[in-house]
């Protein structure tokens, strides 16, 4: 496996632990990501991947270790601190407001605002402007950014939450089984949105059950058995029968 330099990283968890009560969700993982690449976190269920994933989007706070993000040490208190930082997260629910137009959807907790000494109101009009901007700018196929969420096909509810998550100066974009609940055509569109993310540079980190999705789409994989990393391959010298094996524990690392 080759080592990352201190340039190519832009995540690095180092020795991060992290207890609730008696049981030990996550126990000394160290794991990075590189800026443009896709890094993919896999395991099975109850493996400690979200847990990892909620210490760096700043949902909870590791009881020991580091997370080091663009060379500085966090102390992340919330997601808000997180994404300020630069890290966005597309979960796998998408957290989308149905009843909300797509536009509203993108700039939700992010509104542009227009003051008029003490009177502040919303800048509906720029806020539209902007979104069918971000859209375009990804090549989504997705309807008038006027439509409401309800009516999108899964696909581009997908590509609405990673619209959201890029479009604000994101640095690395964690996304949690971006095409689980998707069929053949619609999870092509998504990978391809993805593998554009990484072109243009963002860092990706992704959690997948998936491992042709992982063995086409990443370059780097972690795999975590029972709150451990067990093992860190670059996917260019693995297989998915050997990521296979250092998740159930028939090879170790």
């Amino acid at each position: 496996m080759n080592a990352p330099t201190d340039e190519d990283v832009l995540l690095d968890c180092r020795d991060v632990s992290l207890t609730f009560g008696s049981v030990r969700a996550l126990v000394d993982v160290s794991i990075t990501a590189r800026r443009g690449e896709i890094t993919a976190l896999v395991g099975d269920n109850g493996a400690g991947k979200s847990t990892l994933v909620r210490c760096v989007s700043g949902i909870h706070r590791p009881d020991g270790g580091r997370i080091l993000f663009d060379g500085e040490g966090t102390a992340f208190h919330s997601p808000e601190d997180a994404r300020d930082a630069g890290i966005e997260t597309v979960h796998q629910n998408l957290a989308l407001v149905e009843d909300l137009t797509v536009w509203q959807n993108l700039f939700l907790n992010r509104e542009i605002v227009r003051r008029f000494g003490p009177v502040a109101l919303l800048d509906r009009r720029a806020m539209q402007a902007r979104a069918r901007e971000m859209v375009s700018a990804l090549a989504v196929n997705v309807p008038e950014v006027r439509s409401r969420v309800r009516r999108l096909s899964g696909g581009q509810r997908q590509a609405v939450a990673i619209c959201r998550a890029t479009g604000f100066s994101s640095k690395l974009v964690i996304m949690d089984e971006p095409t689980a609940a998707l069929g053949v055509q619609e999870t092509a569109r998504v990978e391809e949105l993805i593998v554009r993310l990484r072109d243009e540079g963002h860092a990706v980190l992704l959690i997948s059950h998936n491992f042709a999705q992982v063995m086409r789409l990443s370059q780097q994989v972690w795999v975590m058995r029972a709150g451990r990393r067990v093992g860190g391959r670059r996917t260019a010298e693995t297989s998915g029968e050997e990521i296979v094996g250092l998740i159930t524990g028939a090879i170790e690392n």
